[in-house]
């Protein structure tokens, strides 16, 4: 269990950064001169709107989703059933809100050895090694099933997690959930990051997803604790639907 305990508020505050301004067309534009991550005036400023009207938003969101979604959600599982061995469903720790791990919950994409193969992957592969210490993701995945391919274009893998946000430990809109190795790459911004639950979806996910580096997605999930408001939570859930559309840094 990885447990960090999040740090007193700081007496400085940062001041609200206008994040709904710099989304254009599902883009979200930092400008040229700054970087969050060079800001030093603390991890944590006060959330707006109140905590407990996103969680309502989340469940009824939810709810409403699995009655739209029950028939798709019964159709991928039974494609994934049957086109490869193992699981339809496929559990994963990940860090969640103030540190605790929890099982996140996807469509299985990948063979059932696949941590055995990308252990022997990383370890012939100078080239793939070095992308997965960059990305901690490969764009060429060998693991990958060849509906799995489909489905992490498409991003319908990642819709049982609609049960994780019943289940409280994940939200509609949040940082992307890590595995505790991402850690590290966080480093004292983890503590923001802990703030809050993990979301389906979030900034990262509405601006270009993989085809932004791991340091930029650390911005931008501190931008999004530092900035977060019912507003905001709302339009990265609209902006959503044309990112996956156009399945840019999906893979």
């Amino acid at each position: 269990m990885v447990a960090m305990p999040a740090q007193s508020i700081a007496s400085a505050r940062t001041p609200a950064v206008k994040v709904e301004d710099r989304l254009i067309n599902g883009q979200l534009l930092f400008q040229s001169d700054h970087d969050p991550l060079d800001d030093d005036n603390g991890d944590e400023s006060e959330f707006r709107g109140g905590l407990d009207w996103f969680r309502t938003v989340d469940i009824a969101l939810s709810m409403a989703a699995l009655v739209v979604l029950a028939p798709l959600l019964l159709a991928v599982a039974i494609a994934v059933k049957l086109t490869s061995e193992g699981p339809a469903i496929f559990r994963h720790r990940r860090i969640g809100r103030n540190g605790q791990e929890f099982y996140c919950f996807k469509f299985r994409t990948m063979v059932c050895d696949a941590d055995k193969r990308l252990a022997a992957l990383l370890r012939e592969n100078p080239a793939a090694r070095a992308e997965w210490e960059r990305d901690h993701k490969l764009r060429n995945d060998p693991r990958i099933t060849p509906i799995g391919v489909f489905l992490r274009k498409t991003s319908l893998d990642e819709l049982p997690q609609i049960f994780n946000v019943l289940l409280g430990t994940m939200s509609w809109v949040g940082p992307r959930p890590i595995v505790a190795g991402e850690i590290i790459r966080y480093g004292r911004r983890f503590n923001a990051y802990c703030k809050v639950r993990p979301g389906i979806t979030g900034l990262w996910q509405i601006s270009g997803r993989n085809d932004t580096s791991y340091r930029r997605r650390v911005a931008m999930d501190v931008l999004y604790v530092r900035t977060r408001t019912l507003r905001l939570y709302s339009r990265i859930i609209l902006l959503t639907v044309p990112a996956v559309l156009r399945q840019h840094g999906s893979y």
